[in-house]
């Protein structure tokens, strides 16, 4: 039993579960923020089956493609490929049988519009961005960061079945909070990514570089954080939940870019992941304590 236990944990971790639990909430809540009453079952269940599937998907295959590179990297030496405990074959198997049921849930069950982007969402992340993006510019984390800022769209699309400029402006935060997201962890594993010779920011420019773009970037998702307040999309809770999270990011930017403390970036790395999850929370408490007042 232990053994048994021990490899589904394998395929487990072979799907990078926090990952995927972070998109399906962000479009789970798109889901809830389509409509002014309760998301139908069938589409709650179905739709958020779908795009965890395909997130699972694209998470096997990015690790697929990459495990030679993981095994030469302190973070990621120790994931399922790299270690042997999942054989190339089997993770091919998973990655095509999640991806297969993700578009055919999707479009049998929800709508084809939401299997389609779903999918266009799986290739672009787990072949363009993997395979060319990521080791083509310093700039592979903005590029790409279209298909990873989707999910919010996915929901509202299972819904609505139509793509509405409210779930592009959800679409346009995550877009945003990517690059600073992702470079704070980039600082922290410059030397992993150097070793292995993907061109991250902090890789090509040097951290001071990374470090003011950070800032910048944060900068400009505050700013950007305030417009489904400022397009009547939300209220005034919104508005304090985006200002008091968005702040939050704000110290940790500026404390980046004016220390060298060796736990700042994973720090930076940790809030980011928290300050995406609260705002999304805060977005699902304003949309139905608008609807009830």
């Amino acid at each position: 039993m232990p053994a048994k236990s021990n490899r589904v944990r394998d395929y487990y971790e072979l799907t990078k579960p926090k990952v995927v639990a972070l998109i399906v909430f962000t479009a789970v809540v798109g889901m809830f923020l389509a409509t002014p009453g309760m998301v139908p079952l069938d589409t709650l269940v179905f739709g958020t089956l779908g795009i965890g599937f395909a997130a699972a998907s694209a998470a096997a295959i990015n690790q697929l493609l990459e495990y030679h590179l993981d095994a030469r990297m302190g973070r990621t030496k120790r994931r399922p490929l790299p270690t042997g405990k999942v054989s190339l074959r089997e993770a091919v198997v998973l990655a095509f049988v999640l991806g297969l049921a993700s578009v055919l849930l999707l479009w049998l069950t929800v709508n084809p519009l939401t299997a389609v982007l779903t999918f266009a969402s799986l290739i672009g992340y787990a072949f363009i961005y993997t395979l060319w993006l990521k080791h083509a510019s310093p700039q592979n984390i903005v590029i790409g960061g279209v298909s990873g800022a989707a999910p919010p769209l996915l929901g509202w699309t299972a819904v609505t079945n139509s793509v509405d400029p409210h779930a592009l402006l959800l679409v346009l935060i995550v877009f945003v909070w990517t690059p600073p997201h992702f470079w704070a962890l980039a600082i922290a594993r410059r030397d992993d990514y150097a070793r292995v010779g993907i061109p991250m920011l902090p890789v090509t420019h040097g951290t001071k570089f990374t470090r003011l773009h950070i800032l910048l970037y944060t900068i400009l998702l505050l700013l950007v954080s305030l417009l489904p307040y400022l397009t009547g999309m939300c209220g005034v809770i919104y508005l304090v939940g985006a200002l008091a999270l968005g702040f939050g990011f704000l110290y940790f930017a500026i404390a980046l870019k004016v220390s060298d403390r060796p736990d700042l970036p994973m720090k930076t790395f940790a809030y980011s992941t928290t300050y995406l999850m609260g705002l999304f929370a805060v977005l699902l408490v304003d949309h139905y304590f608008l609807i009830k007042f």
